[in-house]
């Protein structure tokens, strides 16, 4: 699996699609599937109210020379060495509605986000079973609404840990996160026209946003694929953990998914892993 560091905020279908079973000699060059998941999110980080959804899971695996699908995540690969490979990162934040949400009473809506950069790769240790990286991804913000907007960029590089143990696909990682000034000011500013008793203006800073950790599982059974994965978020550090808008410094997020793989490419291709 190859989850950003905060896998809260892509949509179930980011934050697990492309996991996939076993390893194998060579594989199908592509998988489709479908199923359904369940996902709990915070509204953001250092919210203390949760969305809860229930999805559409679509499965899609693809080991392409560049366009890959797979247990590491869906990426352009642009280069690919022993020790370095780079790639293309994508991340994004759900939609919240101020009217949902007690500390955002009265402000804007928070449109869900996009967020697409670089990503460095730098391999460790490799075995037949187990995969130690430093992923360094940048990224830049997107609204995405009728009219988007750019809403700064994220740094978040982790130290991310694949293994393989008795059928499971088990994934840990976690590290840092920092963002611009217009990134958390997005998230976590307040413009003098929505202050109110209990919510003072706040001018948000660029900078630390605190860490996270994140693990995974995952499992091809024949033709079914389960997954799962929990994740925990500190504002330990952050530069805006004042803001009003902070009600918590610790949030959880976990999803769960089954889905049934319906066909498969009849060419096969050797496993990039």
């Amino acid at each position: 699996m190859h989850p950003t560091p905060r896998s809260y905020p892509s949509a179930l279908a980011l934050a697990l699609i492309g996991c996939t079973g076993h390893a194998h000699a060579d594989r199908p060059l592509w998988e489709l599937g479908a199923g359904i998941g369940t996902l709990s999110v915070p509204h953001y980080r250092g919210s203390d109210q949760n969305h809860h959804y229930v999805l559409p899971i679509p499965y899609f695996a693809y080991r392409g020379e560049i366009l890959r699908s797979d247990r590491e995540g869906t990426r352009a690969v642009l280069l690919d060495t022993e020790r370095v490979d780079f790639d293309l990162s994508v991340d994004g934040s759900p939609p919240t509605r101020s009217s949902e949400n007690t500390a955002r009473a009265g402000m804007p809506n928070l449109a869900a986000t996009l967020e697409f950069g670089p990503n460095l790769n730098l391999r460790l240790l490799k075995t037949a079973d187990l995969k130690l990286e430093l992923r360094l991804p940048v990224r830049t913000a997107t609204t995405l609404e009728s009219h988007p907007r750019s809403v700064g960029w994220t740094l978040n590089p982790v130290l991310n840990l694949d293994l393989q143990w008795r059928g499971w696909n088990l994934g840990l990682q976690g590290g840092p996160l920092a963002a611009s000034s217009a990134y958390h000011a997005y998230f976590y500013g307040v413009d003098a026209a929505y202050a109110s008793v209990g919510r003072p203006a706040y001018e948000a800073r660029g900078g630390a946003a605190g860490w996270g950790l994140a693990g995974s599982a995952t499992r091809r059974i024949g033709d079914w694929w389960l997954a799962g994965f929990l994740r925990t978020d500190s504002l330990s550090g952050a530069v805006f953990r004042d803001s009003p808008l902070v009600r918590q410094s610790n949030n959880l997020t976990a999803g769960l998914a089954l889905s049934y793989v319906f066909k498969v490419s009849e060419r096969r291709v050797p496993d990039p892993r």
